[in-house]
């Protein structure tokens, strides 16, 4: 009988959905014991819900969406994009620049996959989003992974970015809010990455998942807006702004320059056709969230959920002897450093393992963001403000006695 092994490519990708330390809370779990699970950005378990006009449009529409719809999608919804990323300042949009996915991270595998031949190379932020590394990796790429600074508020070192472009390189990546550090990057280090694009004839790849979950009074640039001579594919959905994680939901759109890119826009047709096309009943929904942009707002400012729940876990953590975190401006997630000196750490995922074993918290390590020294790690503040400051309580207290070496 012959044998099928997992690929080697497997083996580089650190993305931490199974592994050592889901095992064991898993196994923690089965055992009975209660785990608080702050490694995942999924409302639901917090008691965030979806608008309820979302929801009821969909319901509505339920019998009316069943059957496929076309490889890209709706075209109320397509037309909703449209609208939606126009609004952003996006230039030259039609519905046919637009691909609807089962979420986004759907799209971005079927936007590697059919880019990259072995031995090309894409830019990565580190930390990332883990999906990138995965979907360039797997589809024969390299993922070169240039450094955001944590001294700057975690925007991306431009020199370091400029330093890693070479004659492979075919696209930058650009989480824009991030995932994990929750920087929002302003319009003049987004204008620095579209220059290096345009010296190096690269795309753009804007995965702006969190682009309405803007804190402090910041509103958020689509790069794609500032170069509208360059070919961009941005990212795009309903999972996080409106709360719809479980449905599904996403799209990308291609703006600017894509004279150069007839035969990959070519491969993309054929790979979004290749599966048919994405959940429909989801899709319906699309206009309706679209129409109702504010429903989040006032989880956003001062008295709001997500606002207070921020200046709780970023000032409890400041708080801890030998820990330091940014202030997040977007998105729920907050990426926290330790002091390696002080903790003799020399091994991150042990030290996320350690401490759920000991104090039934799960959040995920730094190396999980392909962050290369093992001393962070991400927290996702979804839950109340409560909770939040009982677990950066069990945290210190974790940390007062724990030593690596």
């Amino acid at each position: 009988m012959r044998t099928f092994t997992k690929s080697s490519k497997l083996d580089h990708v650190c993305y931490d959905i199974r592994g050592p330390i889901m095992e064991e809370a898993d196994r923690m779990s089965q055992a009975g014991e209660t785990i608080l699970k702050l490694n995942i950005g999924n409302p639901a378990p917090f008691g965030f819900r979806a608008p309820q006009p979302v929801v009821e449009a969909m319901a509505r529409q339920l019998t009316d969406t069943e059957g496929y719809s076309d490889s890209k999608g709706l075209l109320a919804a397509r037309e909703a994009i449209v609208g939606y990323e126009s609004s952003k300042g996006i230039e030259g949009l039609t519905v046919d620049d637009v691909y609807t996915g089962n979420g986004v991270s759907e799209l971005i595998t079927l936007t590697m996959q059919g880019l990259l031949d072995n031995g090309d190379e894409v830019l990565v932020p580190a930390p990332d989003y883990p999906l990138w590394t995965a979907s360039v990796t797997l589809a024969g790429g390299t993922a070169v992974h240039y450094r955001c600074d944590e001294q700057a508020n975690w925007y991306p070192d431009i020199q370091d970015m400029r330093r890693k472009v070479t004659p492979r390189t075919k696209g930058i990546v650009i989480i824009n809010p991030n995932n994990p550090t929750g920087a929002l990057y302003p319009k003049e280090v987004l204008e620095q990455i579209v220059q290096i694009a345009r010296e190096n004839g690269l795309i753009l790849f804007a995965d702006e998942i969190y682009d309405r979950l803007v804190m402090d009074g910041k509103t958020h640039t689509s790069i794609a807006s500032l170069a509208p001579d360059l070919f961009c594919i941005t990212f795009n959905g309903l999972s996080k702004s409106h709360l719809l994680a479980g449905y599904r939901c996403g799209w990308m759109c291609l703006s600017g320059d894509k004279r150069n890119v007839t035969d990959y826009i070519e491969g993309l047709n054929l790979l979004s056709s290749m599966r048919l096309c994405s959940n429909v009943p989801a899709q319906s929904l699309i206009p309706a969230a679209l129409s109702c942009l504010d429903s989040t707002k006032e989880m956003l400012v001062p008295g709001g959920r997500i606002y207070e729940q921020r200046e709780v876990i970023t000032r409890a953590l400041n708080e801890i002897d030998g820990v330091t975190a940014v202030k997040p401006q977007a998105a729920f997630y907050i990426f926290p450093k330790l002091d390696r000196k002080k903790f003799g750490l020399v091994d991150d995922e042990r030290l996320v393992l350690d401490f759920l074993k000991e104090k039934h918290i799960l959040v995920t390590h730094g190396g999980g963001f392909h962050w290369e020294e093992p001393d962070h790690f991400r927290i996702v503040y979804l839950p109340e403000v409560s909770v939040l400051q009982e677990a950066c309580d069990r945290l210190k207290d974790f940390l007062a006695h724990y030593r690596q070496n």
